[in-house]
């Protein structure tokens, strides 16, 4: 298999390598990286032209992707969305939304066969929590471009997907960070989901996603789809 994975370094994206590894994989990251059994480039995806070099350079030779996992994506302040810069909101949405239509254009463009996309997207995204801001508003999007990208994509299955609750440094920010948690009563809740274990390593949630794997190429493509109601 070729597999393409983004925010690749750390966190779920390093668990889909680490799964993934005796098969052909490449990946792109904002982090340094110390091994050397896949093709990485270190990048910040936000940076278009950056990013399609980087891309140039990963996939010069490949004629077709079995799955691309597009995972990247940052979460900024928990506050009101009239409180939240503008700069923020904008650097949001380019690395969580825009980045992979850069992504998907540079497939299309090249004519690299691609079967599956999977691209991480999360119940913030239709939940519309007071505090969640950019966050919110970049991961809509991203099931937006992911429906629009299946229209044209016919021979690629499409699929955005809330992978649950991860226990990586962008969800340890909002279970150990200092917040207003009366204000903001989903920072609560989360913390309430902790201690009650139903936050996963992301190892055990790369596992449940392979485990649904077929069940996703059953949804229609361009679907938003919630792993939460899968029986994994």
């Amino acid at each position: 298999m070729n597999v393409f994975i983004t925010g690749s370094s750390r966190g779920l994206g390093e668990a889909f390598v680490n799964h993934y590894i005796n098969e052909k994989v490449y990946g792109l990251g904002r982090s340094s990286i110390k091994r050397d059994d896949y093709f990485y480039e270190k990048i910040d995806i936000s940076d278009e032209i950056a990013l399609n070099k980087s891309l140039s350079v990963l996939f010069e030779s490949v004629k077709s992707l079995d799955l691309i996992v597009l995972n990247a994506g940052i979460l900024g302040r928990i506050e009101d969305t009239s409180e939240c810069e503008m700069a923020q909101l904008k650097k949001e949405m380019d690395i969580n939304m825009w980045a992979n239509k850069t992504i998907l254009d540079f497939f299309i463009k090249n004519k690299i066969e691609v079967k599956q996309v999977i691209a991480i997207s999360s119940g913030a995204s239709v939940n519309g929590s007071l505090g969640w801001n950019g966050y919110s508003l970049s991961k809509a999007a991203l099931n937006m471009l992911i429906k629009l990208y299946a229209t044209e994509m016919k021979q690629t299955h499409l699929i955005s997907l809330a992978p649950g609750l991860i226990k990586t440094d962008m969800l340890r920010s909002i279970l150990e960070g200092s917040h207003d948690t009366k204000k903001y009563t989903s920072v609560q809740s989360l913390r309430n989901s902790d201690k009650e274990g139903l936050v996963y390593s992301p190892k055990i949630i790369v596992e449940k996603i392979m485990k649904i794997l077929g069940e996703l190429l059953q949804s229609p493509s361009g679907s938003f789809v919630d792993i939460r109601d899968f029986k994994v």
